[in-house]
């Protein structure tokens, strides 16, 4: 496996990065913002294509740089479009929290002309592959950034589900479902039900049962190389495997869902002053101060 920091954006000096811009549809602030941020992207970038429908075929062509205009759903939704052909992201933020999104669009228009000459590095970051196999044959696939989640669903049955690591049985979990996130993903639906935050670069996974019936069940942290496969031995009638947020398929009893390193990996340029401890005194109020012992006078 290499690095988990790849080179900055190479090109020579008159050579303009080509960029695509990526935005959520029928949002009035996105649409503003784009119209705002077109004429300095322009100026020292190509923009290949604007895209608010999240419809452009990055099979077309690996631009150099993607740009997103959104939140965090946004930057997960954008890594869903690029599939197998993923390229560098600067995310903007236009939501609400934004870990993934850091730059506020003013803060974009610092830091852009530094970006497109290429002198920032791109941080690689581990993404998930997975598979559901039925019957022998693997039916259904799926690139996750975020998370790969076993959820049960109507009429919300307590699930028994199997957890083999490297093809050996683990643990059977008896819960409400069970999560397997990415270090990205720690801060979401993981940190929800409890499990703990990973550093986005580790080469890591969590594994996090959602309400579980044993209170020795506890979430764990295992290598991003460890190959895990779930099965549910009797899946209430809507119980689904969902990957970021969306649903892949209905699980059947006999399914299994493979879960592992995926070839890609998500590409995000490292912006100066926005590490993972300023994201989580920012945006979960990690707020506290340290008490400073002061000397008698």
């Amino acid at each position: 496996m290499s690095s988990d920091t790849t080179p900055p954006l190479s090109r020579s000096e008159t050579q303009k990065p080509k960029v695509v811009i990526v935005g959520v549809p029928g949002r009035e602030t996105v649409r503003a913002e784009l119209e705002r941020l077109r004429p300095a992207i322009a100026e020292h970038a190509e923009i290949v294509a604007e895209d608010l429908s999240f419809s452009y075929n990055f099979s077309q062509g690996k631009p150099d740089l993607v740009i997103v205009l959104g939140g965090d759903g946004s930057i997960l939704q954008t890594a869903r479009q690029m599939g197998a052909q993923q390229s560098a992201v600067l995310g903007i933020n236009c939501g609400r929290l934004g870990f993934l999104a850091a730059l506020s669009p003013d803060d974009f228009l610092n830091v852009w002309p530094e970006v497109s000459k290429g002198k920032f590095e791109v941080i690689d970051h581990l993404m998930l592959q997975t598979s559901l196999i039925r019957d022998g044959r693997v039916i259904a696939q799926q690139l996750a950034l975020n998370e790969v989640a076993v959820l049960g669903g109507p009429p919300y049955r307590i699930l028994d589900i199997d957890l083999y690591a490297d093809g050996a049985l683990a643990t059977r979990y008896r819960c409400d479902g069970l999560i397997v996130a990415t270090p990205i993903g720690s801060t979401a639906h993981n940190l929800s039900a409890g499990g703990p935050i990973l550093r986005r670069q580790l080469q890591a996974i969590v594994i996090s049962p959602i309400s579980p019936h044993t209170l020795t069940y506890r979430p764990l942290v295992d290598s991003a190389d460890t190959t895990l496969e779930l099965t549910v031995s009797e899946p209430n009638e809507s119980t689904s495997i969902v990957v970021d947020g969306r649903i892949l398929s209905r699980l059947l009893a006999g399914d299994r869902v493979r879960i592992e390193r995926a070839q890609q990996t998500f590409q995000m340029l490292a912006v100066s002053g926005h590490d993972d401890y300023r994201a989580l005194r920012d945006k979960l109020g990690w707020g506290g101060s340290v008490s400073v012992k002061r000397s008698p006078q």
